[in-house]
């Protein structure tokens, strides 16, 4: 067992070659991580609102893009947004753009599933009452739908957000410097402790992955004993 090998390295594991370099390692992956669930959260959101709609202009775009979306394995979207970026925009996108832009448009797809199941999860008098206040059917959404529907998603947006951690991995595919590139950095370099290395990466996904699960148990208690209060 040679885990002064790891120990040398941890390091460059945690924060990559930062502050000398640009970040990489777990402190990089949970950047795209938050990065993607906060930009997709908003993109879900109007994909979401957009499904619900009855006139078709509006949800045809929505539930098309939803389905494509999801259909397609996460990795080849990566490859798309590499290759395709140079051609739509004339030039090269960097490695860390490129990944953070293919993990919003991926988990947006999903997080406006979330949307739409939570808002349909509420009983349909809801809307009906907020109309019959004087209300306009936008207004009920933002004022009187919506706040009750984005609490009772808590709990699948932080499972979503787990889900994306995870798919940070994919991004060393296109060379950026996240945990599992640079775990593979370091075996390369040392080429003597391969088990070491990626047991170590597999306990600091582990924890970050158990710790936001573990949060989000603790969000559906607290909403089971909100509800039963109310």
């Amino acid at each position: 067992m040679q885990w002064n090998v790891v120990w040398d390295n941890l390091d460059y594991l945690l924060i990559g070659s930062y502050p000398e370099g640009p970040l990489g390692g777990i402190a990089l992956s949970i950047v795209l991580s938050l990065g993607g669930i906060l930009g997709a959260f908003w993109l879900g959101l109007a994909l979401g609102l957009m499904r619900l709609s009855k006139r078709w202009p509006v949800r045809l775009p929505a539930v098309l893009f939803i389905e494509i979306i999801r259909g397609t394995p996460l990795l080849l979207l990566l490859f798309w947004f590499y290759f395709l970026a140079p051609v739509v925009l004339g030039q090269t996108l960097p490695e860390v753009e490129c990944a953070l832009i293919t993990f919003v448009v991926f988990t947006s797809a999903y997080i406006a599933e979330i949307v739409r199941a939570g808002v349909l999860a509420l009983p349909q008098g809801q809307m009906e009452a907020a109309r019959g206040t004087g209300l306009t059917k936008l207004q009920a959404m933002r004022f009187v739908i919506l706040p009750q529907a984005l609490r009772n998603m808590i709990p699948s947006f932080v499972n979503q957000f787990v889900s994306l951690t995870k798919d940070t991995s994919l991004a060393y595919v296109i060379g950026v410097a996240e945990l599992t590139r640079a775990a593979v950095q370091v075996n390369n370099r040392t080429l003597s402790a391969p088990m070491e290395i990626y047991f170590t990466i597999l306990v600091m996904y582990f924890l970050i992955c158990y710790a936001l699960t573990s949060a989000s148990r603790r969000l559906e208690k607290q909403m089971k004993r909100y509800q039963a209060r109310g």
